[in-house]
């Protein structure tokens, strides 16, 4: 609607808009999340917890209308048909920008429940950001380091069982899980500090999927396996998209039975975690391929385009 103006205009627009959203709806959340302290009931904090997750769809969907606001984007966008807002899923994607989060709850909230993120316990003490998350059910973890565990063996197991008392408030609401298995945003420095074996990926890491599969997995409806991809974006894509830059983004989803692990093999049969690891990595083989079809198939229609005005 505004993608005429200058690409600097649209950033400052854009900015501020972004801001005022996420102010407004995460001073909601935190508001009932002060309700939920205050009256640790269990059907009281389901039931607010049933409204902070409709302030989170309001938070997303207004992201989506600054995004219609700043620049004419295509969604290209498939594998929603099946998908239910009464399930439970556990998704797995890869991870190009801070904008994913924003692009994922905007096409995902009329399909599934809410997302939620596991996230680093320092960030339970962020003013505003802490009280908001912990009141929308996001777990919080102190993961273990591998050296922790071998100066401190007692310490095996903790991180397994903070999961399973995270999680366990997942049953009483539908819910989804997000894991960036990556464990970081790609960029093509990471790839080659890697040695990544992919062209459009890093390497996945097994650990946080299966820390979630043994605590929950028989709860999970479907494992969905998404693929984004922001073909005409630069390097810097969140820049991009606000400036009003990115004008297409693909998403595709594929839902895949929910592998069950078991904790104790995991975490104490080597054969067992390589196992795991070879199908995680898999599935990422295949979404490698997936995304240089999609870069391919953008680009030559691109070219098609481009010779048609030509002509």
């Amino acid at each position: 609607m505004l993608s005429f103006l200058p690409g600097s205009v649209l950033f400052v627009l854009s900015t501020l808009l972004l801001i005022v959203n996420t102010i407004l709806w995460s001073s909601l959340v935190c508001l009932g999340g002060l309700f939920k302290l205050l009256l640790p009931w269990r059907p009281w904090q389901i039931s607010v917890t049933r409204l902070m997750n409709k302030f989170m769809w309001g938070w997303a969907t207004w992201n989506g209308g600054i995004l219609h606001l700043i620049a004419k984007v295509e969604w290209d966008v498939e594998g929603l048909e099946h998908l239910r807002k009464d399930g439970w899923y556990l998704l797995i994607s890869n991870h190009l920008s801070g904008f994913d989060i924003a692009a994922q709850t905007y096409i995902f909230r009329n399909n599934i429940p809410m997302l939620k993120f596991f996230l680093k316990k320092e960030l339970l003490y962020v003013p505003l950001m802490g009280l908001g998350c912990w009141a929308l059910d996001m777990p919080f973890m102190n993961r273990t380091s591998p050296e922790k565990l071998k100066k401190n063996p007692k310490l095996k197991g903790k991180d397994l069982a903070t999961t399973r008392r995270s999680c366990e408030k997942f049953k009483y609401l539908p819910t989804s899980i997000i894991n960036y298995v990556e464990g970081s945003r790609f960029t093509e420095a990471k790839r080659r500090r890697q040695n990544s074996p992919y062209r459009h990926l890093l390497k996945p890491k097994a650990g946080g999927i299966a820390f979630t599969l043994s605590a929950m997995g028989e709860q999970f409806d479907a494992l969905l396996n998404v693929t984004v991809v922001y073909p005409d974006a630069p390097t810097d894509i969140l820049n991009a998209v606000m400036h009003g830059k990115v004008h297409k983004i693909v998403i595709r989803v594929e839902a895949l039975p929910v592998p069950q692990v078991d904790a104790e093999q995991y975490f104490s049969e080597p054969e067992y975690r390589v196992a795991f690891q070879r199908w995680l990595n898999q599935i990422w083989e295949a979404k490698d391929q997936q995304i240089d079809n999609l870069l391919t198939q953008h680009q030559q229609n691109t070219a098609a385009c481009n010779d048609q005005l030509l002509s």
